[in-house]
């Protein structure tokens, strides 16, 4: 019985001792061959750092300040300033054709004749007729002076004297009619000779010798002027104040280029529109072009290019240096041997150049290789030469290399 109660209390005493180990939360001893430093947990602090960035070839310029202008590239249409389509005021046949279709003609240059006997007829009778009022107003007169003597002798009342003043002043107005009717039968007898109004180039003729022509109907040539000449084109809404500004000061530039290269011609701003267009929200306005030779045509399209204003002192940068990504507009600066991302404001970007505001001028900026540029890689221009890398001799080569412990 005491043997039993022995073995009870030496059971109890193991499990308590066991029990208080594994409430100290301290952990078994390690495993023999392992190191306390081997066990322990990674932290940041201990964490090694990490890898340099490799170096990245680029190619930089820097940023210049300059004027910058501002220019408007669009699509223009070529139309004539005059374009006047001739027809004949009155009913008659044509009696004779001075010139040829597509001959350049001159203003006031005669081209159609008509049949003029009619109102050459018409001008005579009035002629006459005024020949015939004038010697009855000198008879008129000739009776009212002699009215007026016989009734100072008093052999004629005063009723006599002012019905002869009244007979000369109807034959006066009678003369002056028949002068209207002459300067009528004169209009009419113009009307048959028929002048370019203006200068410019002849279309087709759409009457012959001897064709019947109706009052304003008749279409008889169309003249074009071609020099000078007008684009038509349009500009956004936002440049509206730059085109009045430039229009007020004598009209901004124009720079027009045919679509086919078969030149390109300058003119100046000459029309912009009174309204903006509801759908498109643009500007229809004109520029006018010396056309001495004749290359521009009415209808011919042509590509524009108009200087609108100009950036005074801007920084400018090539349009490839920038970086468009989630955080906005970017370039890569070199600074130190290293790069660093610069945010930037794009203001007016043409032909490769960009306006920008962000940056100094003289700033050197990566260009060509900034896809494999990190912030804070080291950069090597490519206009430099870097350091050639030692090469191990030949005996050792496949050999890996030695690793001296440092104390």
């Amino acid at each position: 019985m005491k043997k039993f109660a022995c073995r009870t209390t030496l059971a109890l005493s193991a499990l308590s001792l066991l029990a208080l180990v594994a409430c100290s939360g301290k952990p078994d001893s390690a495993a023999p061959g392992s190191s306390p430093a081997a066990n322990a947990p990674v932290t940041a602090a201990s964490a090694p750092p990490p890898p340099p960035l490799p170096p990245v070839t680029v190619s930089t310029v820097k940023a210049q300040k300059r004027d910058f202008p501002v220019k408007l590239q669009g699509n223009g249409i070529v139309t004539p300033l005059n374009s006047v389509d001739l027809r004949a005021q009155v009913t008659s046949t044509v009696a004779k054709v001075h010139f040829s279709d597509g001959d350049f003609v001159r203003a006031g240059q005669l081209l159609f004749t008509l049949d003029s006997r009619t109102d050459e007829a018409n001008l005579a009778k009035a002629r006459a007729q005024l020949v015939k009022d004038q010697a009855s107003l000198a008879d008129s007169q000739r009776q009212y002076q002699r009215a007026k003597q016989l009734f100072t002798q008093n052999f004629i009342s005063q009723g006599a004297v002012d019905t002869a003043q009244s007979l000369m002043e109807s034959m006066a107005a009678s003369t002056v009619a028949d002068q209207a009717a002459i300067d009528a039968a004169r209009v009419a007898l113009s009307f048959d000779r028929i002048v370019a109004p203006s200068a410019g180039r002849a279309g087709v003729v759409n009457v012959s010798l001897g064709s019947l022509v109706q009052a304003n109907t008749t279409s008889l040539v169309t003249l074009t002027q071609l020099d000078p000449i007008a684009v038509a084109f349009s500009i956004p809404q936002r440049n509206l104040p730059d085109a009045l500004a430039a229009l007020k000061g004598g009209g901004a530039p124009v720079l027009a280029q045919l679509a086919d290269g078969g030149g390109s011609f300058k003119g100046r701003l000459q029309f912009v529109d009174n309204n903006v267009a509801v759908g498109s929200g643009t500007v229809q306005v004109k520029a006018v072009f010396p056309n001495k030779e004749a290359k521009l045509w009415p209808g011919a399209y042509v590509d524009i290019s108009q200087t609108v204003t100009t950036l005074v002192d801007a920084t400018t940068i090539p349009q490839a240096a920038i970086v468009q990504g989630p955080r906005g507009t970017l370039v890569y600066v070199l600074e130190d041997g290293k790069a660093r991302l610069q945010p930037i404001k794009l203001v007016y970007s043409e032909a490769g150049e960009a306006a920008v505001t962000g940056i100094n001028p003289g700033a050197v900026v990566v260009m060509d290789g900034k896809q494999n540029v990190r912030p804070g890689s080291p950069l090597v221009e490519r206009s430099s030469k870097p350091a050639e890398k030692p090469t191990a001799p030949a005996s050792d080569a496949g050999k890996p290399a030695a690793v001296t412990a440092k104390p």
